[in-house]
């Protein structure tokens, strides 16, 4: 499901489903930036509810080095707009998108990007 608004109530139903994918008796911890969404007043009362469950662990603030997507959105402005002109953003949203689309599968360059072994 793609939401088109991100917000405190659609972060709270991407945490219930990713709740439902974790293993038995295993904690999940969730590491995220400082988006206000995370910090949201309306995930209180669940998050307690569930802490023996979740937990969410936030990076520093201004710590891009630290977050993963950061190194993914480098690359892809390097390929997909570095001293480009666009007429639209039409044309920038079709690049960036067929960039993504090239990643859909597993591959080497989003592992050594995004550290995972």
């Amino acid at each position: 499901m793609f939401a088109p608004v991100f917000n405190a109530e659609t972060f709270l139903f991407f945490l219930k489903r990713l709740m439902k994918r974790r293993k038995h008796n295993r904690k999940l911890v969730v590491i995220l930036d400082n988006a206000r969404w995370h910090h949201a007043i309306l995930l209180r009362p669940w998050l307690q509810q569930n802490r023996k469950k979740i937990e969410l662990f936030f990076l520093p603030p201004y710590s891009p080095h630290l977050n993963p997507i950061e190194r993914v959105w480098k690359l892809v402005r390097y390929d997909c707009t570095h001293n480009q002109y666009f007429k639209t953003l039409s044309e920038v949203k079709e690049l960036v998108e067929d960039k993504f689309l090239s990643w859909n599968k597993p591959n080497s360059t989003l592992s050594k990007l995004c550290a995972v072994i």
